[in-house]
């Protein structure tokens, strides 16, 4: 094995494990359930501190709260 391949090799275990430890601290708690309106379909998800926005087929934006899954906002888009 040269210099050169153990080097690499020991960067690339390095890279790996600072992504590991970097993207382990940023772990999404997710509530147990969220209900959302009658006749609502999901079509994107995302997550802010404290706050799950939901995206609908229906063109409005749903704004959740995070711990208790409570609607907060309702946002038309036009």
């Amino acid at each position: 094995m040269t210099t050169l391949t153990a080097v690499m090799i020991g960067g690339l275990v390095v890279v790996i494990s600072l992504l590991v430890i970097r993207l382990s601290d940023k772990a999404v708690t997710l509530p147990d359930s969220i209900t959302l309106p009658d006749g609502t379909t999901p079509t994107a998800v995302t997550f802010g501190k404290g706050w799950i926005a939901v995206v609908s087929d229906d063109n409005r934006i749903l704004i959740l709260d995070a711990e208790s899954g409570d609607l907060r906002q309702t946002i038309t888009i036009e």
